[in-house]
Formats: C-alpha cells, structure tokens, sequence
C-alpha cells in the first residue's frame, strides 16, 4: 500500500456512491474523486445550497462527473428517514459515512442527543441501517466506510452515559463519538460475517488533515485565539484535505479490504499514504459492540432486520 495514490483508485464505473458531509474537506475530495474515476455520487448535505455549489466545482475539476446532491441533516432523524426514503428505489453500492462535527459546546440534536454522539454516531448508524437494503441488494463489492479519527484513542463509550448528561467534556464527546464510528463497523462486520452477506463494513480516518472541522466550534463560539491556533496548526502542520481523504477512498475503493479494516496515514496516524491503522482495544471489543448496538437501535428506533443475531 505503500505510496498509495489517487490515481489508484480502480474504476468505479457503474457503481453507485453516496458520501455525507460532501460539500467541504475530506468529504468532497471523496465525492470528486469517486465521480472522476467513474461512480455516480449523491452528494449528502445538510446545506443544499452548499452542496450544490460543490456540485459545480466538481464538474468543472472533474469534466463529465455523474454528480448531484441531496438534502440530509444528520442532527435531524425526520431527515435521515427523508433522504432513505426518497433514495430507496436507487441503486447503491457504496455508503461512505463522513459528515461530522468536532469539539462543540454542549448541545442537542433535534431528537435530542449530545449532538456529536447524535450526529458522528446515531445519524449515520440510521442512515446505515435505512440503505442496508440497497446495499445488500448491490451484492459482491458493495462497501460501507465509517470515517474516524485517531482521537477516538482519548476516550471509549461509556453506556451508562451515552449523551454525556453527567459531565460533560467537549473533547471526550469527540473522541467517544469517534470510538462509537469503530464499534459500529465492528459490530456491523460480525452481523454481517454471522448471515453471510456480501457487504464490506470498513473504517478509515484522515490523520491531521487541513479542513474546517478544527475551526467551525471555535467560530461558533467567537473563540478567536482558538480558531487561530486552529488555523496556524491547519497551514503548518496538516496534510491537504486531499491526502486526508486517501484512507477513505481506499476503503472505499482499494481491492484486498478486509471486514473491520481501519486505514489511516502510518506516520504518527498524522501523515502518510494509507495504510491499515493502529486502534484501540475497546474498539474490537464484541460485548462493547453488542450493547451500543442495541442502544443505537431504541434511541434511533432503526432496526437491522436482515442482520438480527
């Protein structure tokens, strides 16, 4: 995997991608470059405007891309069973789960969860759980990528307090939620190993990419000194969005993926071609897996049928 490129990517002709969160940072590259070796992508944002525009900058890097968007607020479930719903007679053969938000003062989604529990975490394992019967449909090589971080290191899920309503910490809301993304795609792996389907569950995480996650809190919140900092770490110190989002695009993509693989940059987890990433135990932890599981399925009321077990 050494030396991994864009250029790599085998043609994605014929399939079918949907990526959230694909207006900005690693998220767009993952759509652009998806489009640009061939796969038509629904653009999964919570702006429609914004990604409307990212539409347009696709096709003009990307001349010919198969592109459009779609409205989808991952804080918002009636959104969630709207975006499932009006894609359910689509084919789909890749589900790349980026959207995400990062280090937010405390705050609740619309159903009323810690919001990055709520958004990095429940949206997404609905989303998942909506389109899974397109994604079976797809057969061999249809994938599900979870983005993480290698912050999910800080912190592991604690189910006695899932939306953190006994002390919270803006930093290991962030990391719990990013351990949460790992669990799911373990445990996504062993239900799917366990009835023999034909669908890849991987995770990837960009390392110490250059995008807007690191300033929009601070923004929010009128922390000056802190989006500074932010912004002086993100022009000194980060890889380009572009090669932040190669770890994604080869779980998405590459072929020899494993179930539960997680891929990352190799030196420091910061930078780097991708390569299959170092984790936390907790991670793989079966009886962990189990019981977010079934706590994500009664906060979300989304249940994976096909893969009860």
């Amino acid at each position: 995997m050494k030396g991994w490129t864009a250029s790599d990517i085998p043609d994605q002709t014929g399939r079918t991608a949907v990526v959230t969160g694909a207006n900005s940072g690693i998220g767009y590259i993952t759509a652009r470059e998806l489009a640009r070796h061939g796969a038509q992508v629904v653009l999964a944002c919570r702006s429609e405007a914004r990604g409307a525009e990212a539409v347009e900058r696709i096709r003009a890097q990307a001349p010919g891309a198969d592109v459009r968007v779609a409205p989808l607020d991952l804080a918002d479930l009636k959104s969630v069973r709207a975006f499932a719903a009006e894609h359910e007679g689509d084919r789909l053969d890749l589900l790349v789960n980026n959207a995400g938000v990062m280090a937010l003062p405390y705050r609740r989604t619309a159903d009323g969860f810690e919001m990055q529990f709520g958004v990095n975490h429940l949206g997404h394992f609905a989303l998942t759980g909506l389109l899974l019967p397109k994604l079976l449909e797809a057969g061999p090589g249809a994938r599900v990528v979870s983005v993480s971080s290698f912050m999910h290191m800080l912190g592991t899920v604690d189910p006695r307090d899932l939306n953190m309503e006994r002390k919270y910490g803006r930093w290991t809301a962030y990391a719990r939620s990013k351990s949460a993304n790992l669990l799911f795609i373990h445990e996504l792996s062993r239900r799917l190993r366990a009835t023999g389907a034909r669908l890849t569950a991987a995770a990837a995480h960009p390392g110490y990419a250059s995008t807007n996650l690191q300033t929009a809190a601070p923004k929010m919140e009128g922390r000056r000194g802190t989006q500074r900092f932010m912004e002086i770490g993100n022009r000194f110190f980060a890889q380009s969005p572009d090669s932040g989002a190669l770890p994604t695009l080869y779980a998405a993509t590459a072929p020899g993926v494993r179930p539960d693989d997680f891929f990352g940059p190799p030196y420091g987890m910061w930078r780097g071609s991708p390569t299959r990433s170092a984790r936390a135990k907790w991670t793989r932890d079966d009886k962990a897996g189990r019981g977010l599981w079934a706590a994500s399925e009664r906060l979300t009321g989304v249940r994976y049928d096909a893969l009860a077990g």
